[in-house]
């Protein structure tokens, strides 16, 4: 008989606690970010076995970032960076429009146009080094 090795996201969660962290992997990956993802506290405090995992509780929500009426809840889609070939500059991809990509400069500006076909991948240390020079200028100029 042979023993095969199962990676630890083939094999169902040892506890809530694991579950709660894998469904937040999860979506992370397909650009999801629920900050109130959590145990439901009824279930969890009783030690169930089978406790629920509590999505946030909103009533409203708008894509890409929106609050609720109460501005309490917030779904956001973690950011997708592209560089543009023509110039080398790096950008959050907005949207498309008109047949075009739509990127805004890291930690904000004005946004223009690339065609898709011109877009690259976005180096991540890259993306890293803009959004540290982007912390840096706003510290500098008293911007918190």
């Amino acid at each position: 008989m042979e023993t095969k090795e199962t990676a630890a996201d083939e094999r169902p969660a040892r506890s809530a606690e694991e579950a709660v962290e894998r469904l937040r992997e999860a979506l992370r990956g397909v650009g999801i970010v629920l900050p109130s993802l959590r145990i439901d506290p009824v279930t969890g405090a009783h030690g169930h076995p089978y406790a629920l995992v509590d999505l946030g509780r909103c009533n409203r929500l708008e894509a890409g970032g929106g609050r609720s009426r109460e501005g309490r809840c917030r779904v956001s889609r973690a950011p997708v960076y592209a560089m543009d070939r023509r110039s080398g500059r790096i950008g959050e991809v907005m949207g498309r429009v008109g047949g075009y990509v739509q990127l805004r400069p890291i930690g904000g500006g004005r946004e223009w146009d690339c065609p898709p076909g011109e877009l690259g991948e976005a180096p991540p240390d890259e993306v890293l080094r803009e959004r540290v020079r982007r912390l840096d200028r706003d510290s500098v100029s008293g911007v918190t």
